[in-house]
């Protein structure tokens, strides 16, 4: 059995003094702000497993999304953009059927990091409103998050709403998730796909460069 990372551990028991306590001090240490995101990453992933699975009910989610949010507090003043311009404009969401925003708001800390223009459309968000986004927004990269499994033909839908709207051409799209795998990306056929955040942020960077991801 394979030992885990402290926050990890601090996460899946909904420890959150220890979980905040360990963030800060890695953050005086010197521990870059993605690793300690993705550390963060993959707690809220085995959280979201024992939400599925029954072992986690709501409260728990909650309770562990409000250890999230309290560390994204201490490691975002430390996340800071080299850029003076904008790398480029992203819409995202968390697709509609879904109220998890974990995953949606560590790549936004990210994507914002790298100086990138966000409009977040927030939680449940019904394949329409991303069609709207689309419109009034003229973002550059589309982004889907999805953590439930039932979510993922939500974000399939989403994708052919887009593409009925004649938007598709106009947009690349990136969906992310922890149930999202080779099989699922070829069902949902985005652009790219990962289930790892600071992952999809360098793909994010590599689709404004017009590089194959």
């Amino acid at each position: 059995m394979t030992s885990r990372d402290k926050i990890v551990e601090a996460i899946i028991e909904l420890d959150e003094q220890a979980a905040l306590e360990l963030a800060d001090g890695r953050i005086k240490s010197g521990t870059e702000p993605v690793e300690i995101l993705e550390r963060c990453r993959e707690g809220m992933s085995l959280v979201g497993e024992k939400f599925e699975s029954g072992d986690f009910f709501l409260s728990e989610m909650i309770m562990a999304a409000e250890i999230f949010n309290q560390i994204m507090n201490i490691v975002r003043p430390h996340l800071k953009s080299a850029l003076s311009e904008p790398r480029g404009k992203v819409v995202i969401g968390t697709v509609e059927g879904d109220v998890h925003d974990i995953g949606k708001n560590i790549a936004i800390a990210l994507l914002k990091a790298e100086g990138f223009d966000i409009v977040d459309l927030g939680v449940d968000v019904p394949p329409a409103t991303f069609v709207e986004a689309i419109r009034e927004h003229e973002p550059d990269i589309v982004g889907m998050s999805s953590l439930l499994t039932v979510a993922l033909e939500t974000t399939k839908q989403t994708i052919d709403a887009i593409t009925e709207a004649g938007l598709r051409d106009k947009v690349r799209i990136i969906v992310g998730g922890g149930r999202i795998d080779s099989h699922a990306t070829e069902y949902i056929k985005p652009d790219a796909s990962t289930d790892n955040a600071a992952q999809g942020v360098r793909m994010c960077i590599g689709l404004m460069r017009g590089e194959g991801v």
